[in-house]
């Protein structure tokens, strides 16, 4: 495991200049400590609110990396511009001659046994820096007097160029944001009586549904409970065929039996009195 840190992060923070419907853009500089090739990516927590470029890269030994985050442009400006979003910068030490379209997530995987560096980034909004006030005079609009001394006694004591500081958002937010959460507020109220339309039709429809339902079940089982009786029937059905047909085999035997008792009889008085005739026959010369 390494020692020390692979990325210097500079800044350490992303500052954007938060102005109601305009994008802001912040640089980040990474700065490769090491004398290894180091591979890096960039995540966030609000990936549809920031467009990060580039999003991943290499950083050669001892050199430096710049990559633009850029915020899309925001209807309304949040309570005092507190800002919850998180960026995350992963790195990762990767052998020489591999390309940045060879980067990819598996790199930075931290069950592969490779030691990933994390640096978490939070966002900070700032507002507009305020524009000089001008005052009329002689019908001519010129520069405040107190704005503008103030503004020069900051640049003899500082000896740079005066840049106002950020300041927070407290109470006064933009005019615009309120209109359109009051337009947003009566667009919801008058949506309200359609809403409560909509949700008593759906539950007429869903009891008329339910009504149906129960219908079709009853009748399924009373066609369940009528294939049962046809069922039932057809097997009577067939045991009672199958007696009618073993009484009809029984009575074609008996009426064998008694066809031949009856017939033995006749042939026996046939013989007999053929052979009387016969013996009368030859008794007399």
């Amino acid at each position: 495991m390494l020692t020390t840190e692979l990325l210097d992060v500079q800044p350490n923070e992303l500052q954007f200049t938060f102005d109601v419907k305009k994008q802001s853009t912040c640089t980040i500089q990474l700065g490769n400590r090491s004398d290894q090739c180091v591979a890096f990516k960039v995540k966030t927590t609000s990936p549809k609110k920031y467009c990060v470029r580039p999003n991943a890269g290499i950083i050669k030994p001892r050199a430096t990396c710049d990559f633009t985050v850029t915020m899309q442009a925001q209807k309304v400006a949040p309570p005092e511009l507190q800002c919850k979003d998180k960026f995350l910068i992963q790195c990762t030490v990767i052998p020489f001659g591999i390309s940045e379209e060879e980067v990819t997530s598996d790199m930075f995987a931290k069950d592969s046994g490779k030691y990933v560096e994390e640096k978490k980034l939070r966002v900070v909004l700032t507002i507009p820096p305020p524009t000089p006030e001008f005052l009329h005079v002689n019908g001519e609009p010129k520069e405040d007097l107190c704005y503008e001394t103030s503004v020069q006694k900051d640049r003899v004591l500082n000896e740079v160029e005066y840049i106002p500081p950020p300041q927070r958002v407290a109470d006064n937010v933009d005019s615009e944001s309120y209109k359109d959460e009051s337009r947003a507020v009566k667009h919801a109220e008058e949506l309200k009586p359609e809403k409560n339309a909509v949700v008593l039709n759906l539950a007429k429809d869903l009891e008329e549904l339910k009504s149906k339902l129960s219908t079709v079940n009853l009748k399924l089982k009373e066609a369940d409970l009528f294939i049962i009786k046809l069922t039932e029937e057809k097997s009577m059905t067939t045991r009672e065929k199958n007696m009618l047909k073993h009484e009809l085999e029984l009575l074609s035997k008996k009426n064998n039996a008694r066809s031949i008792m009856v017939g033995f009889p006749l042939l026996y008085i046939f013989l007999v009195a053929l052979i009387s005739i016969a013996i009368g026959y030859f008794a007399h010369p």
